[in-house]
């Protein structure tokens, strides 16, 4: 029997079936993408397709001597849908179909993905970009996001949903581009650095997100 993760699989509730969930960075997709899910779904009887809170497409009840072909045949990134980093990066529509959006969320989503996806962390980490204050990116649970203002980026942090659900923190206002990246490495950085093996929302319930931002401008991004 496989174990979560291993293969990048999920073991599913039936103990005997396992789910998988390729790496699409930013849930774009193709129809060339979708009609190779359908085409792997159709050979190998897999019963179910669900698009995920991450903009995935899971493909569930996979036979275990299945897996290893559904991942050769699909020929996509496995990505990291379980474990201890960073998972995938959720994104809005963007400035290029959406009128209300200030910044481009898929341009930023796409390089926050390239640098941090599958990134070893204290704990899990969700990311997410929005174009705008309407944070359609879920933005206000995400334990780090950032979503564009008419003047630059907000980056917010301390978001999760869960049992004990919080609503992210306000940590910087109207950065530009290489500010915002910027920022985002060095609240990693310090993150990684100081937390107890917790999430960021837990760790600015201790500490305050005024000490915390204090924490992220003097930190190194070599820490």
């Amino acid at each position: 029997m496989l174990k979560d993760g291993q293969k990048g699989v999920i073991l599913q509730r039936d103990k005997k079936t396992y789910g998988i969930a390729p790496h699409l960075p930013c849930g774009l997709v193709t129809p060339d993408i979708l009609e190779k899910f359908a085409k792997v779904a159709r050979k190998y009887n897999v019963p179910i397709l669900k698009i995920t809170s991450a903009a995935r497409i899971a493909m569930l009840g996979i036979e275990e001597e299945d897996v290893d072909a559904i991942w050769d045949e699909l020929g996509f990134d496995k990505g990291h849908a379980v474990g201890l980093c960073v998972r995938s990066v959720k994104v809005c529509p963007g400035i290029e179909h959406c009128r209300l959006a200030k910044q481009d969320s898929i341009k930023m989503g796409k390089k926050l993905d390239e640098i941090y996806h599958g990134m070893i962390l204290p704990s899990k980490m969700k990311m997410a970009v929005s174009g705008c204050k309407i944070q359609c990116g879920e933005n206000c649970i995400k334990d780090l996001s950032l979503y564009g203002t008419k003047d630059g980026w907000n980056l917010l942090v301390g978001g999760m949903g869960g049992i004990k659900p919080r609503l992210a923190d306000l940590l910087f206002e109207d950065l530009s581009w290489d500010e915002a990246l910027g920022m985002v490495a060095k609240t990693i950085s310090y993150y990684k650095s100081n937390s107890r093996r917790y999430r960021i929302g837990f760790m600015l319930d201790e500490v305050g997100i005024d000490d915390f931002r204090k924490g992220v401008l003097s930190a190194s991004l070599e820490e």
